[in-house]
């Protein structure tokens, strides 16, 4: 994107609102892992990465570490689509025999929509002293519970990556779940 993701703009409201908008019915311990000033505006907990350019690895590791909940709603910046309906299901159909929740539809996981436990955090370190930093990697070596999305709502999972992407996303009128 050649800009900080989290505040590209999609109805005239950063992607990181959106997020934000759909986390505040349900809970108001919000926490931003970033290593920039960017989302200072927001008032919110800037937690820091503990190990820097590590990507979604060092991010989750850095908010694992750092909540003080076993339990962790993990969402990326780049999902504008995400509703507290889709949250709420999330959060509805954790199994907690397992150390990760996430949706998968036909095409792929997605992994940054998802409810990580610490129990993932040595799994974790591990993938990052190793320089093992795909995500997929990590998601084999843990107990993984995945929830089915149907096609008419995977879009609403997409996340926005290039500028066409965004022109898609702008282009079309997809309602929000």
């Amino acid at each position: 994107m050649q800009s900080e993701k989290g505040l590209v703009l999609y109805q005239n409201k950063a992607f990181i609102e959106h997020i934000i908008d759909a986390v505040l019915p349900i809970s108001r311990n919000i926490q931003l892992i970033t290593n920039g000033s960017y989302y200072d505006y927001l008032k919110y907990n800037v937690v820091k990465d503990l190990i820097i350019d590590k990507g979604p690895i060092g991010g989750i590791y850095s908010a694992l570490t750092q909540s003080e909940t076993e339990l962790n709603l993990i969402l990326s910046c780049d999902i504008p689509l995400i509703s507290t309906e889709i949250v709420l299901e999330l959060i509805a159909n954790h199994n907690s025999n397992f150390d990760a929740t996430l949706f998968e539809d036909a095409h792929r996981i997605h992994p940054l929509i998802g409810i990580y436990s610490k129990n993932c955090l040595p799994i974790l370190k591990k993938a990052i002293d190793e320089d093992d930093l795909k995500m997929m990697h990590f998601l084999s070596k843990i107990s993984l519970q995945k929830l089915n999305v149907d096609e008419p709502k995977s879009h609403l999972f997409k996340n926005i990556n290039t500028i066409a992407e965004l022109n898609e996303l702008n282009n079309n009128e997809y309602k929000i779940a």
